[in-house]
């Protein structure tokens, strides 16, 4: 009977501990969807914040590079024109106007391209590298110059380069033609610049025709655009370097007059624009050449009349 009493009591504790399990089990799956509901919310809530706040930050900083390019823009065309207000596009059409103005009233300048045989690729490539800097500094002459490439075919090395390396070239504002100067322009009004003329370029003359031997030399050949300029049996001039330039010590003691066709062709334009060898000379004549400006207090050469 004990046995009995004893098994039934503890059938009865069970049952109680089952009941206070499956109690516990339903106040607990009651209690924890509520407080992970809150701790969910509390989540979103912290991270929908964090991304309101990179979004506003986001936005300001996009705000304040666009005002700045804006202002940068306004300063860049404020520098090259004086006058903040005009805009990219009215200066491209300004500068396609003076550029078309000057293909019938600007001074005439060919570079003379006959020679570029001679030339090794690698200085027929710094030689296309150099028109497009002289045509970049035509586009932004007050009074730029008509420009003419001369001897240039369209089957040779130089042409091919132009075009890869100069992007828009057949665009340019210039004549490219595959004739010599001689075939545009009567042999009197023709000056071929080069270095080992006798006569120094005294003035810029409207009525001239001015011509550049367009040549990269690295083997220092002697006189070969003098020689060529011989052969046109045409006038020759050289810049004035000996009359406004002292030479100046340097370690390597090197001191040279040859300088490259866009770099002449930036002396030239100073000249023209301010009528100041000097003021030419000492703005574009690179100081690795080994000549400096000799101090001058006379007044400048002024351009022929015959110009404007």
């Amino acid at each position: 009977m004990e046995d009995i009493r004893s098994d039934v009591c503890e059938m009865q504790l069970n049952g109680v501990s089952d009941v206070m399990d499956l109690l516990q089990i339903d106040v607990e799956t009651e209690d924890r969807p509520e407080r992970e509901h809150a701790a969910y919310s509390k989540n979103v809530l912290r991270k929908q914040r964090n991304w309101e706040r990179q979004l506003a930050a986001k936005k300001s900083k996009r705000k304040e590079e666009k005002q700045k390019k804006k202002l940068n823009r306004e300063q860049d065309s404020g520098a090259s024109t004086g006058n903040p207000q005009f805009t990219k596009r009215v200066m491209k059409a300004i500068t396609k106007e003076r550029l078309a103005e000057a293909q019938s009233t600007g001074l005439k300048l060919c570079v003379d391209l006959s020679m570029t045989d001679s030339m090794s690729d690698k200085e027929v490539s710094r030689l296309a590298g150099q028109l497009r800097r002289l045509y970049g500094s035509n586009k932004k002459a007050t009074r730029p110059f008509h420009l003419f490439l001369t001897d240039l075919r369209e089957d040779s090395r130089l042409y091919r380069e132009c075009i890869r390396m100069n992007d828009g070239f057949l665009n340019y504002t210039m004549d490219i033609t595959e004739e010599s100067c001689l075939d545009l322009f009567p042999p009197e009004a023709v000056v071929y610049l080069t270095p080992d003329a006798e006569e120094a370029l005294e003035t810029v003359d409207a009525d001239k025709v001015y011509v550049l031997g367009g040549l990269v030399d690295e083997s220092i050949q002697k006189k070969l655009s003098f020689t060529r300029a011989r052969e046109l049996s045409v006038h020759t001039a050289r810049l004035p370097i000996d009359e406004y330039m002292v030479k100046k010590n340097n370690t390597k003691n090197f001191h040279s007059k040859i300088l490259a066709v866009n770099q002449v062709f930036d002396i030239l334009l100073t000249f023209c624009n301010t009528g100041s060898w000097t003021e030419a000379m000492q703005e574009w004549f690179p100081p690795g050449k080994g000549y400096v400006v000799e101090p001058d207090d006379s007044p400048p050469l002024l351009v022929s009349p015959t110009q404007t």
